[in-house]
C-alpha cells in the first residue's frame, strides 16, 4: 500500500471539522448524523493481516470488553492526537517490497519503519497499553485518492466514528477523510473482519482534484 501525501489543504479542513465534532451533542450521535461507518455483513481478512494474526495469536484473540465505544473527552481527544503525531513521526515510511520483498507482510514497526500498515498497528498498541479498548480500534481498509489501497485506524467514540492515519496529520471524523471505506475489524472479533457501506460516491473523486 502507498504511502503518498494528502494534499495539505484537507488538514485545515478536517481540523475544523473534528473539533466542531467533539464539541456536539452526543445525543445527536444516534439520529443518522452519519457520524458512525455503516458496518454490515462479514468480509474477508486481508492476507497480510492474516499473517500477522498467525505470527501474533495472543494479539488477535477476542477480548472480554465487549463491543466497547470510548467516551471522547477533551483529554481523550487531545491522547489521540498526540499518539498519531507521535507514531507517525517515530515511524520511516517504507514499502513492504522494500522491507521484506513481498507486496504484503502485516508487523510491528521494531525498527522504525515500516508503510501504513505497521503505522496502524502501533498506534493500536500504544493505545492500548494506555488503556484504551481494543474492540474501539479498529484497523480499517480504504481506498485512497488514487484508488490504492490504504489503512488507518479507526477510534470508535460517543462522538463518532475517527480516524489515525500516516497520510494525513490531523485526526478525523470518518467522514471527512478523502477515501473510500471499505472494511474494518470487527468489534466482536479482532481476527474477524466486517464489510463497510460508505455511500458517500462523490467524496474520493472530488477530493482528488
Amino acid at each position: 500500500m502507498k504511502n503518498t501525501r494528502t494534499k495539505l489543504k484537507y488538514i485545515a479542513v478536517a481540523l475544523g471539522v473534528a473539533a466542531a465534532m467533539l464539541s456536539a451533542d452526543a445525543a445527536l450521535a444516534d439520529q443518522g448524523t452519519g457520524r458512525f461507518m455503516d458496518v454490515g455483513a462479514a468480509a474477508k481478512a486481508p492476507v497480510g493481516h492474516v499473517g500477522f494474526c498467525r505470527e501474533n495469536p495472543d494479539e488477535c484473540k477476542t477480548g472480554r470488553d465487549g463491543a466497547v465505544v470510548v467516551k471522547l473527552d477533551r483529554d481523550r481527544w487531545n491522547e489521540l492526537i498526540a499518539v498519531n503525531a507521535e507514531v507517525n513521526k517515530r515511524v520511516r515510511p517504507v514499502t513492504d517490497i522494500e522491507l521484506f520483498g513481498v507486496e504484503e507482510y502485516w508487523t510491528y514497526p521494531s525498527d522504525g519503519v515500516g508503510d501504513c500498515e505497521e503505522y496502524v498497528l502501533e498506534k493500536q498498541r500504544v493505545l492500548a497499553r494506555r488503556g484504551w479498548p481494543k474492540s474501539a480500534l479498529l484497523i480499517t481498509v480504504v481506498k485512497d485518492t488514487n484508488n490504492a489501497g490504504h489503512a488507518v485506524l479507526t477510534v470508535r467514540t460517543d462522538q463518532g466514528d475517527v480516524i489515525l492515519d500516516n497520510q494525513i496529520e490531523a485526526v478525523l471524523p470518518w467522514y471527512s477523510a478523502p477515501y473510500r471505506f471499505v472494511k474494518r475489524q470487527s468489534v466482536k472479533s479482532p481476527a474477524k473482519w466486517a464489510a463497510i457501506s460508505d455511500r458517500r460516491t462523490s467524496t474520493v473523486a472530488s477530493l482528488a482534484d
